[in-house]
């Protein structure tokens, strides 16, 4: 494997081939190109779906560019995180400092946009620099009657994952807040969805059949009010774990709120979420076993089927796959396997030991396993296992163009809900489109495989 550094060896395993032993969770390696974001980037789109914050972004205005919108996090009602606002840091600011130009931008966004709280995030010159963030919040704070909280994500820190920490302790500032009078026993906060493409109002409608109260979103289509009262929930279910695992700590210690790792995603994943907050609850409303099951067996009477018409052209294809949190790829791993698809590849951006060691456990032998992989190394593999699909974000779009391979964007940008029942629909669909184009055939390499496979049919 000449296109792998002698340094990132230890970041790649062969499922089956030997105890796996995998360095992750560090810094990047110099000259790598990794695929991964900054402390920055990782806290904006942790914060960036609180839907009624003003979020501010102090530093040059290519900080705040690079995060705008990025994520297909939809809104019930206001929008004003859709906007994005910077301090636009300039030569003269970086020399004398930019305090006084941050107070002036939070005095004039506050009285022009009414928000309910306000986040102030950290860039890496302001950290070089030296500006008192903490300072600057509390004096706007006092001075306009909101929360303005300042976000300690300065770049150089370390990888996208201090990002979702130094989120998770601005948003704890909040909780603690707000009345709690009219929440109900059986009450939840879902943490770790961002509403893409509206996949919270997905989840937050079985747990509704169910019978449970749904308190805060943290933080898709969140709201800074239900997020100040929801330590008044009985429960909470941890699904982005790099994201709002830490948080889901906090409120533990704190308020003494136990928590539950659950993924929406694919259908085993989807029932046991459910069945995990039925079980949690069952002393309280022996009635909510039945509820759940009921509702799981009507959503699989009319999916089953549906997955069986696609499953007949996608038997035994092959699938590559890397993602920011590796709890999408258990769930994917095990979706695949409903389609009758082959994981080849897998690998994420903030995987843990842990994480990995039980992508072995449910992965085929001779599965590659790959922590903060770089596009020549995803280049090399999408070819040496002759990938049909690729699953992965926008920075990894143009690697499956350029190799001729369909791609499925399960990244924060996609606009189509991949979570529930309905969403494993809805994905099936996805990938039975691409990986079935009639346009792979155009594609030198896939169209010699093609021709090979015609051949074979042939003979048979």
């Amino acid at each position: 494997m000449s296109t792998i550094l002698e340094e990132r060896k230890d970041q790649i395993h062969l499922s089956g081939e030997g105890a796996i032993d995998m360095a992750c969770n560090r810094e990047s390696l110099a000259g790598a190109v990794s695929q991964r974001a900054c402390v920055f980037c990782g806290s904006r789109v942790v914060l960036y779906p609180i839907a009624d914050a003003l979020h501010l972004v102090h530093g040059p205005i290519g900080c705040a560019v690079y995060t705008w919108d990025i994520r297909g996090a939809l809104s019930s009602g206001p929008e004003l995180h859709r906007l994005s606002f910077s301090t636009d840091l300039q030569e003269t600011d970086v020399i004398f400092g930019g305090e006084k130009k941050l107070e002036a931008a939070l005095d004039e966004l506050i009285d022009r946009h009414s928000p309910k709280a306000a986040f102030v995030y950290s860039t890496c010159i302001v950290g070089i620099i030296g500006d008192d963030l903490e300072a600057v919040c509390r004096k706007m704070s006092e001075k306009k009657g909101i929360p303005v909280l300042p976000v300690q994500s300065e770049g150089f820190k370390g990888s996208k994952r201090e990002g979702y920490l130094a989120a998770c302790k601005a948003m704890f500032k909040l909780i603690g807040n707000g009345d709690v009078s009219d929440i109900s026993p059986l009450s939840i906060n879902i943490f770790g969805d961002f509403n893409l493409a509206g996949e919270i109002w997905i989840i937050r409608e079985y747990f509704e059949k169910m019978g449970v109260q749904v308190v805060a979103n943290v933080t898709g289509d969140g709201r800074v009010a239900d997020i100040q009262r929801c330590h008044g929930a009985a429960l909470n279910l941890v699904q982005c774990s790099g994201a709002t695992l830490d948080l889901a700590k906090m409120m533990e210690e704190e308020f003494g709120i136990p928590y539950e790792r659950v993924s929406y995603l694919g259908i085993e994943d989807m029932a046991d979420s459910l069945y995990k907050v039925a079980d949690f609850f069952k002393d309280k409303d022996p009635g909510i076993l039945e509820r759940t099951q009921k509702l799981v067996k009507e959503e699989l009477q009319v999916l089953m089927p549906e997955l069986a018409r696609y499953r007949k052209d996608l038997e035994g294809k092959k699938v590559a796959m890397y993602v920011g949190g590796s709890f999408k790829a258990f769930s994917l791993v095990k979706a695949f396997r409903h389609l009758g698809m082959k994981v080849v590849l897998v690998g994420s951006q903030t995987g843990t030991r842990e994480d990995y060691a039980e992508l072995e456990q449910i992965t085929d032998p001779g599965t590659v396993i790959i922590d903060d992989a770089n596009p020549l190394e995803l280049s090399h593999f999408i070819k040496e296992k002759d990938v049909d699909v690729f699953v992965g974000g926008v920075k990894e779009r143009p690697i499956a163009f350029k190799l001729g391979v369909g791609f499925c964007d399960h990244n924060h940008e996609r606009k189509e809900a991949l979570e529930g029942f309905v969403g494993m629909l809805n994905f099936a669909r996805e990938i039975h489109a691409s990986a079935m184009s009639p346009v792979w055939q155009f594609v030198p390499r896939r169209a010699g495989r093609m021709t090979e496979e015609k051949k074979e049919a042939v003979n048979e």
